[in-house]
């Protein structure tokens, strides 16, 4: 007799995917399960679009089948140096495989791999919470398989292994990373026996491959709220080995009676903050390393106190190192987070500052198409313990915005190109390819932005005629 348990599963279950699973297996006589994350978040009422089959036999076979009976509008992939296969039907990516056994070399995150059993498949999952299974066969539909209290944790907010944790870890150390990552993602704790052995193991995770590590990062940083996973790497010892620049801005110096505040936490609090406002990675990641320069750049002062001159300067030249260096894509997504970071301090030194058109012009000149984001990153960077300190800046920063929408609409400055270019130059004046060029074409630029003339080309070309011969006679180009 079905326990209300598993009625209530059923009820989850009723996506005509499962149906067909189940009709199949039984036909051919395979004791099958969803299980893994697909479990878990029906529990937490979660969406998730990704199904974990396992079924006690062949992974492949069964798919085969599922696929032939959903027809031409499911795709069908083979993974066979892992036994498993695909099915991507609608919007929904099913997984199978056969119930297996692991054996693992300490050099290795690869397992020597042996058919197994249920059990022996849920013993070699991560974690309590993964290793849950409902159970597909008609006879045992929605029943749950749950050796290791899962549904207990859930509901405690606990993140545990199955097994010894020093065993699960030093197997596979990427389950260190999906641990915290798990705990950022879903705000619950690492159980202090997990912790520890993290703390322990975490030289391992130098067998895991870059790749690997920096999907997990980037899961943290899109999680919710990732101070939580970054602070877990820090206090596990994790943070030192993946990611030591990030580590260096922990800390507070005291000299003379001044200190400054950490500049660990404080990005963590930028962090945060950008996160209820938008999912791109890449400006979170801006966020990340917006003050990355500041501890090569960390000065004192017995007049100023503590200063951090050309920090951003400093830290976008430092991106380049930290994203080969950890795998990360070295392309616009790269160019695009060095951008933020050069001039994450503009706006809000205008803010403190009466706000100059000329000044309103070069920032929307230098961000073009990415100032909004700019505006989300800079005003995230605004934290002080002292909230007449906070109000003020806020105040201040709406008044830099309404300047930028301003501008922007009555000078058009975003992404412009001068309506001079090289060429013009060149045949207006008789001049081969040189520096006056180059030189003639920035005074016009400089003199837009500058409001000395108006973005048209008449003004422009004007101006080009009053200062190109003094430019020429004065570099000596014949």
């Amino acid at each position: 007799m079905h326990s209300e348990k598993t009625v209530r599963m059923q009820e989850h279950l009723q996506d005509k995917i499962f149906k067909l699973i189940s009709e199949t297996a039984d036909e051919m006589g395979l004791e099958t399960y969803v299980i893994g994350g697909f479990v878990r978040d029906l529990f937490l009422q979660r969406p998730s679009k990704d199904i974990d089959i396992v079924t006690v036999g062949s992974g492949i076979e069964l798919a085969e089948k599922v696929h032939e009976k959903l027809g031409k509008k499911a795709k069908l992939s083979f993974f066979k140096t892992y036994g498993t296969a695909q099915i991507k039907t609608r919007d929904l990516e099913v997984e199978f495989v056969g119930a297996r056994k692991e054996s693992y070399r300490s050099d290795s995150r690869n397992p020597i791999v042996e058919d197994g059993t249920l059990e022996d498949d849920q013993n070699r999952r991560d974690f309590t919470i993964n290793a849950l299974a409902l159970c597909l066969n008609k006879d045992r539909y929605g029943e749950l398989v749950d050796p290791f209290n899962g549904l207990f944790d859930l509901k405690n907010f606990v993140i545990r292994t199955p097994l010894n944790p020093d065993i699960t870890f030093s197997d596979d150390p990427l389950r260190m990373m999906r641990g915290i990552r798990f705990a950022s993602q879903l705000r619950f704790f690492l159980e202090e026996n997990t912790f520890d052995a993290i703390a322990r193991n975490k030289e391992r995770i130098k067998i895991i491959s870059k790749e690997r590590i920096a999907d997990e990062l980037n899961k943290i940083i899109l999680s919710p709220k990732p101070s939580v996973g970054f602070i877990l790497l820090e206090k596990t010892g994790l943070l030192q080995l993946i990611f030591p620049e990030l580590l260096a801005l922990k800390g507070v110096e005291t000299k003379e009676g001044v200190g400054h505040k950490d500049n660990f936490y404080h990005t963590l609090a930028v962090l945060d903050e950008l996160s209820t406002k938008t999912d791109n990675l890449w400006l979170r990641w801006s966020a990340l390393l917006h003050d990355i320069g500041k501890p090569r750049t960390k000065r004192f002062d017995p007049k100023l106190g503590w200063t951090f001159h050309n920090h951003n300067f400093i830290g976008q030249r430092m991106i380049p190192g930290i994203f080969r260096k950890m795998k990360l894509p070295t392309n616009e997504k790269m160019k695009y987070v060095q951008k933020m970071v050069d001039l994450h301090m503009r706006p809000i030194a205008l803010s403190e500052d009466e706000v100059t058109d000329s000044a309103i012009r070069r920032l929307l000149f230098e961000a073009g198409d990415d100032i909004d984001d700019l505006m989300l990153l800079c005003n995230a960077d605004i934290t002080s313990k002292n909230p007449e300190k906070v109000r003020r800046y806020r105040k201040n920063f709406q008044l830099v915005k309404q300047k930028l929408v301003d501008i922007e609409e009555k000078d058009r400055i975003r992404n412009f190109q001068p309506p001079i270019n090289g060429r013009e130059i060149m045949e207006t004046f008789n001049l081969p390819a040189c520096n006056a060029v180059g030189e003639i074409k920035t005074k016009i630029k400089d003199a837009i932005l500058d409001g000395i003339i108006p973005n048209e080309y008449e003004p422009a070309r004007e101006y080009m005629m009053k200062i190109g011969k003094e430019i020429i006679e004065k570099s000596g180009v014949k």
